[in-house]
């Protein structure tokens, strides 16, 4: 396997293959840049196809992370763990206190969280090897609601552009992933006078949404062509691609998963036909702002984490102009600026 001619090896720092036969730990830790500050990001514990498409996910998600950290402001880089296992049924303690040896061995140079397919309780056990953890109960906690909060004001800040409307009210919303941020978006969604219509992989997460929260259930591969005024991607990424891009009748994209498009150029199509797409690590970064203040001096205060996360609004708002006056797609905007911001942490 051929790491440094992949497309998504971008000039990373450091990519660290984990294995330990005992437990059955196979992991890679991918650090793409320390330069604001020392690379943080999540951990994700995923059923991939291969070892290449785990190690390209964890490429593309810690370079992800370090612009997400840049534009969001915070002294820290970017770097991104994928655990390789089914999470229902293949972890243990001796797992994740391997995984957080390896961690410890990176002196501090990388500092893990939840992602998908890892909770709190998992992050405990790897903490028993470790310091360098985030996002532990009795701290920040669980992300998610602040990760939620901060998509929602971002899915605000493109209708207010996109739609020249300054609420959601009456507008037609299609979510696709229903996991505890997929949730927890949907709730602010519903409070502000929403229509939902939403879909997942897991059956029970649809029906306690349509349950709790009214919404419409729609099949898995029927969620991309729903009539909406905003599809909201929340599950795992590339889901904006040459099949889907057709299907969609939107006007903005906003949702809270990672690398939602399967390639830069689909930014350039999504624009070509007018649907306005709101960059990924911009919107969903309330879960990392959230865990930057665990070691804030006089200890976490959540509504500090909550008015630092109210910022995503302005920045997106930015974003948007700058791409309008300058004729560009907003992906291409976000990066310009983010590499702006790490480069000039070098000086």
């Amino acid at each position: 396997m051929a790491v440094f001619n992949l497309r998504a090896y971008d000039d990373h720092e450091q990519v660290v293959f984990c294995r330990d036969v005992e437990s059955g730990l196979k992991a890679i830790i991918s650090i793409h840049s320390t330069t604001l500050g020392p690379a943080v990001g999540g951990c994700r514990m995923w059923e991939y196809n291969s070892d290449e498409d785990a190690l390209i996910d964890a490429l593309r998600l810690s370079r992800g992370m370090s612009y997400k950290n840049a534009l969001a402001g915070l002294k820290m880089g970017g770097g991104k763990s994928v655990i390789i296992g089914n999470s229902k049924t293949m972890k243990s303690e001796a797992l994740f206190r391997a995984f957080g040896r390896f961690i410890e061995n990176l002196n501090g140079q990388y500092i893990s969280a939840e992602d998908v397919g890892i909770d709190p309780t998992d992050m405990a056990i790897v903490h028993k090897e470790t310091n360098h953890v985030v996002g532990l109960e009795g701290r920040s906690g669980d992300p998610s609601p602040l990760t939620a909060y901060g998509v929602y004001k971002g899915m605000k800040a493109a209708v207010k552009h996109r739609l020249g409307r300054e609420d959601l009210s009456g507008l037609k919303i299609a979510v696709q992933g229903l996991g505890h941020v997929g949730y927890y978006l949907c709730e602010h969604l519903r409070n502000e006078g929403a229509e939902l219509f939403v879909t997942d992989i897991t059956k029970e997460s649809v029906d306690r949404v349509v349950e709790n929260l009214g919404a419409t259930a729609v099949g898995i591969d029927d969620i991309y062509g729903q009539d909406v005024d905003v599809y909201a991607p929340c599950a795992l990424g590339a889901t904006i691609n040459d099949v889907t891009i057709p299907q969609l009748k939107c006007s903005v994209v906003a949702g809270a998963a990672n690398n939602q498009l399967a390639e830069d150029r689909h930014g350039d199509i999504l624009k070509q036909r007018g649907i306005l797409y709101t960059p990924d690590y911009v919107i969903n970064a309330g879960g990392i702002i959230n865990v930057s203040f665990e070691h804030q001096e006089g200890g976490y205060n959540k509504q500090i984490a909550l008015d630092k996360v109210d910022e995503i609004y302005g920045t997106l708002l930015e974003i948007f102009e700058a791409a309008k006056s300058e004729g560009k797609t907003t992906n291409v905007v976000a990066d310009e600026l983010a590499r702006k911001r790490i480069a000039a942490g070098k000086l």
